[in-house]
């Protein structure tokens, strides 16, 4: 069953009929070369191509007898064309037209997925610019940490995305890739020539040497790049999920006019879409493990594969399809609170200044022990007693000896934190 949040081109590109218009290009390239080496008369390949088309009931009807799906379509064809279709499937084998058309499949669905990423990559970057010198606090262990912007948080997941559109770049390449070898790989009646001139017309990379099916190397290469994809969105959502908890409040996903958040509870507004994509992220790493699993098969090839990817590709396109349409418009239109981030930066009261301090005071001759033990201290004094952390500095005679008022003044600069931005920025987007 295809999921209900399928994408219309994506669906199309997974289809029954997609597939079966794929199967019948590999099958009428293949006649088209055998033709031009004279191997199948010119008139009959004509034919083939003005005539060869399918039914998707009759395929099936074909197929509860045949329990063959491939011997179910090319019958099915030949009704359609007459006496040529005895050149139809000349020489091959069904996973020849299964794997090369396959390609084809994944080929499409990585073209589209890389359009939605580059979509994706500019929505992040519009926001990352907006809030370049937004301030906000930095959490470690989700702890209060040390001053940054939300622009410098969406430039790092920018560049994380560059980094997936990459891998999905090399992932399309190491899959599109044909076969026309036969049954085990060795060309025992057709040339590997043929094997060329069919992939030349589709596209294709001739696979160097295969056995009766390409390799899963290849699959599992392409499910793993999906995976790290998906993941990389999680990571964004869970972070969107994290900002928006009421006791932060920084960020919110778009809550659209009408949606409601919750049957019992009006008030809520709750971040539905990125929890969507946390899961969604689960179901593709799975997919991805089940692609490793497939790479060892039989000798030269059983099908305990065939049914695992024929659930494996098309659900893991299509949710990751959904995934990147989906957070983009979280990012497009996600509402930024830099009220209460300046607010949530104030609520440690000053000690996430503390290393500024620590690194005057080295500057300064003190030990990095002792230093690090006096900043600690004051430090520790403001949480229990819910105080200023400035105030106790200056109030700390082994730290005034060392730092002036005016200095220590310097150690709480935002600016002076936060003067490195531009050039994180240019490192990020203008490469």
């Amino acid at each position: 069953m295809i999921p209900r949040y399928t994408h219309p081109e994506m669906g199309d590109i997974w289809s029954e009929k997609r597939r079966y218009d794929a199967w019948l290009e590999v099958e009428l390239a293949a006649t088209d070369a055998l033709a031009e080496t004279g191997v199948v008369p010119k008139e009959d390949a004509r034919i083939l191509r003005e005539r060869a088309t399918f039914d998707i009931a009759r395929i099936e009807e074909i197929e509860q007898t045949t329990q063959h799906d491939v011997i179910a379509f090319t019958t099915a064809v030949a009704e359609k064309v007459g006496p040529s279709a005895r050149w139809l499937h000349f020489g091959l084998t069904s996973s020849d037209v299964l794997d090369t058309a396959l390609a084809l499949q994944m080929r499409a669905a990585c073209d589209l997925l890389l359009t939605r990423i580059d979509a994706l990559a500019d929505a992040i970057r519009t926001r990352a610019m907006e809030h370049k010198h937004t301030p906000m606090i930095g959490r470690t262990h989700g702890v209060h940490a040390e001053l940054m912007t939300f622009g410098v948080k969406l430039a790092l997941w920018y560049t994380e995305v560059g980094r997936a559109r990459e891998r999905v770049v090399r992932a399309r390449e190491a899959v599109s890739v044909g076969k026309l070898s036969g049954a085990v790989g060795v060309f025992a009646h057709l040339d590997p020539a043929i094997e060329a001139a069919v992939c030349a017309r589709l596209g294709l990379t001739p696979a160097p040497v295969a056995s009766q099916v390409i390799q899963r190397d290849r699959h599992a290469e392409l499910l793993s790049a999906l995976a790290i994809l998906a993941a990389s969105l999680e990571k964004f959502a869970l972070e969107v999920r994290g900002l928006q908890k009421t006791e932060i409040g920084e960020v919110e996903e778009p809550f659209a006019k009408g949606q409601k958040g919750s049957s019992a509870m009006p008030h809520k507004r709750n971040p539905i879409a990125c929890e969507q994509i946390v899961g969604l992220a689960r179901l593709i790493r799975s997919n991805a493990m089940a692609a490793m699993e497939n790479v060892a098969l039989w000798h030269e090839r059983d099908i305990s594969h065939s049914s695992v990817e024929r659930v494996i590709l098309p659900d893991s396109f299509i949710a990751l399809d959904h995934m990147l349409r989906r957070f983009t418009r979280v990012v497009a239109g996600m509402v930024v609170y830099p009220d209460r981030m300046a607010e949530n930066l104030r609520r440690s009261r000053g000690v996430v200044f503390s290393g500024s301090v620590l690194l005057e005071l080295a500057r300064r001759g003190v030990s990095r022990e002792d230093a690090y033990g006096w900043v600690q201290r004051n430090a520790m004094r403001s949480f229990a007693e819910r105080v200023d952390f400035k105030p106790l500095l200056l109030a700390d005679a082994d730290i005034t000896r060392v730092l002036p008022a005016d200095v220590l003044e310097e150690c709480f600069d935002l600016g002076a934190q936060l003067r490195n931005v531009d050039a994180i920025f240019a490192r990020v987007f203008t490469s």
